[in-house]
């Protein structure tokens, strides 16, 4: 049997979203009553048709998968992202265990791929499971949340790792704790040297029911020139 996951937030006003990042404006342009108005409609009995809404969003808001133009001013953005990695076979780490501002190292991947008996290969799609998505609701989601190091994103890239994601707000730690350890987004400043983009703020993980042997679909939205797009996260897994 074939079960579709879905790993991504709901996008709305309310929702939260990175500190300083405004949230989604979602906005009724025009009703179903006014578009029947409109085209004439209505004067034959037609008063009901469709509606249309104005949305302003932050790239980086909610499940969203950043390009390297997020931190490299002349790199491409998301149309630039091979899509070749972003339909793949997906490999889930657990670390909920850890403590809000760890930095997960390259020990750490090696560890949590040993425990599973799985090793990577070219085009996975590695999930660093957090725990936080299942309060994403909450103001703690912003603050507490281990985060990926500089030396466990590269050490998954050598082995042909490109696309990563986590269940948290950003892929680095929080950022009370990157000032308490003088260490400042050092798992998105890899991509200054290595074509590599990571997925942030997927939910449901722990839905997937299995660490290996499953589908990813994070597709993103094709922007051009941002530095980041909007991805509906799935993992198709056969039971």
């Amino acid at each position: 049997m074939r079960r579709i996951v879905d790993l991504s937030m709901p996008v709305h006003p309310d929702m939260l979203t990175f500190p300083r990042v405004p949230p989604p404006a979602l906005c009724v342009y025009e009703s179903h009553t006014e578009f029947a108005e409109r085209i004439g409609a209505a004067a034959h009995g037609v008063d009901s048709l469709t509606a249309s809404y104005l949305v302003v969003q932050n790239d980086h808001v909610g499940t969203h998968l950043d390009a390297r133009k997020h931190i490299v001013p002349t790199a491409g953005g998301p149309e630039t992202i091979p899509l070749e990695y972003c339909v793949s076979d997906g490999v889930l780490l657990d670390f909920t265990d850890r403590d809000p501002g760890y930095i997960i190292s390259a020990a750490d991947i090696e560890a949590a791929l040993a425990k599973i008996s799985y090793e990577v290969k070219e085009r996975d799609i590695v999930l660093i499971h957090t725990g936080a998505g299942a309060y994403n609701t909450e103001e703690r989601y912003r603050t507490d949340h281990p985060g990926m190091s500089a030396e466990a994103t590269r050490w998954l890239i050598e082995r042909g790792v490109r696309l990563m994601g986590c269940d948290a707000i950003t892929f680095d730690p929080p950022v009370w704790a990157m000032f308490e350890q003088k260490k400042f987004w050092e798992a998105h400043r890899v991509m200054w040297d290595e074509e590599y983009w990571h997925l942030e703020n997927l939910m449901n993980l722990d839905q997937i029911g299995r660490p290996h042997g499953f589908l990813l679909s994070v597709m993103p939205v094709k922007w051009v020139g941002t530095t980041a797009a909007p991805v509906r996260a799935v993992a198709i897994v056969e039971d």
